[in-house]
């Protein structure tokens, strides 16, 4: 008997070499990574998860909104999917998106971080900041840019000016087939740099155009399929070169030209008389300086001056392009916009907002050019505050949702 014993345990022993204990470890963790990604009772629908990558191959980063409508067909207008650690639900439709942004909006109401935007952001500015920060920066931004003219005839000036800046430049052209990417991203970027740095730039300038191209630059590396492999396998991805880490580097010089705009604003800041939104954000920093709980500061000036630049120049820039692949593709539509242009406004003044209530045909065009261009068909992710129901459907703290 104590032979035998001891024959079950020689040969139990030999099993016990470093290739088993690997393998016995890799098989352990992939059917508990498994149970722990099943979806629990009453969670909206998805396709299958798999071990480790979870639904990665279910989606096509590079065109993620054809994907998804795939799925939408399939499993509904709510439904469930797992990249990476990061538990994400999908909805669509006027109604759905109207109950969670609207009548649950303070259960819906922070931004989903991944890590990539974690290391870029880190809590600060406008689009990626929670909390007190994004209520404190928010309400700020938006009292400001009221107070130098967004909603106002003086906005509607600096528009109208730019506006002759970039017929010109198209003038130039004499007429030739050219990309007008570079003209309308200039006058677009010029705007926003009139109501945060209180000046606009000549097009050609060095400075103002490697501004631009960081800017370009950060969007299309933050996109990548590398970055998105990051926010799922940071522990592989660290190790690994590629735009993930870049894009850092990219946006630190980002912040460095801010930075230096920043301090040029200093040497001549006048409290009493604020030029711009920096001017502006400067009063507020000295407002706030024995609060030490405060998120004004020069970090969150930085990051909130580039959030104006990432909201309004790539989609108002891409917008106009959109305006014109139409035209161009329906003239007989150019046509009668220009006539009723031509009627309304006519050809000796600039257009202003004053005539839009006359203008309903064009008005509509503009709509529909929106419509169809759909510059933006993902909105930036959410996450859940509080567990909450959607569509009769339980959503746990934390998850994300897009």
């Amino acid at each position: 008997m104590l032979a035998a014993m001891g024959c079950l345990v020689a040969a139990f022993w030999s099993l016990l070499n470093p290739r088993s204990l690997l393998l016995g470890a890799v098989v352990f963790l992939f059917f508990a990574n498994y149970f722990k990604r099943r979806r629990p009772n009453n969670y909206p629908p998805g396709p299958p998860i798999l071990p480790i990558i979870g639904n990665f191959f279910h989606m096509d980063f590079k065109e993620p909104h054809l994907s998804l409508q795939q799925h939408v067909k399939r499993y509904g207008n709510i439904l469930s999917m797992e990249v990476g650690h990061f538990s994400t639900v999908i909805i669509t439709g006027l109604p759905l998106i109207k109950e969670a942004l609207v009548h649950q909006d303070q259960k819906f109401v922070n931004r989903a971080v991944t890590l990539v935007r974690d290391h870029i952001f880190k809590n600060n500015g406008l689009i990626m900041s929670n909390g007190q920060v994004w209520k404190e920066q928010r309400r700020f931004t938006l009292t400001t840019l009221r107070n130098f003219g967004l909603g106002k005839r003086s906005l509607e000036e600096r528009i109208q000016e730019e506006t002759q800046h970039l017929n010109q430049t198209i003038e130039e052209e004499n007429g030739q087939p050219f990309n007008p990417h570079f003209q309308i991203n200039s006058a677009v970027s010029n705007i926003i740099c009139s109501i945060t740095f209180g000046e606009r730039f000549e097009y050609q300038d060095d400075q103002f155009q490697e501004m631009l191209r960081l800017l370009d630059e950060v969007i299309a590396l933050e996109m990548s399929i590398f970055c998105h492999l990051h926010n799922m396998f940071p522990w592989i991805m660290k190790f690994i070169p590629g735009p993930h880490k870049t894009v850092l580097v990219k946006w630190e010089k980002l912040q460095l030209f801010i930075a230096r705009v920043i301090e040029n604003h200093r040497r001549d800041w006048n409290p009493d008389k604020p030029r711009d939104f920096i001017d502006a954000y400067l009063n507020e920093i000295e407002k706030h300086a024995d609060n030490p709980t405060s998120s004004f500061n020069d970090e969150n000036l930085i990051v909130s001056t580039l959030d104006l630049f990432f909201a309004g120049t790539e989609t108002t820039s891409t917008t106009l392009r959109w305006g014109l692949l139409f035209m161009a593709l329906y003239p007989e539509i150019q046509e009668k916009v220009q006539a009723e242009i031509d009627t309304v406004i006519g050809r000796s003044q600039p257009p202003s907002m004053a005539a839009r209530e006359s203008m309903p045909y064009t008005n509509a065009v503009i709509h529909e050019v929106q419509r169809m261009g759909n510059i933006i068909p993902l909105n930036v992710p959410r996450e859940v505050t509080v567990d909450t129901t959607l569509a009769g459907y339980h959503l746990p703290k934390s998850i994300s949702q897009d």
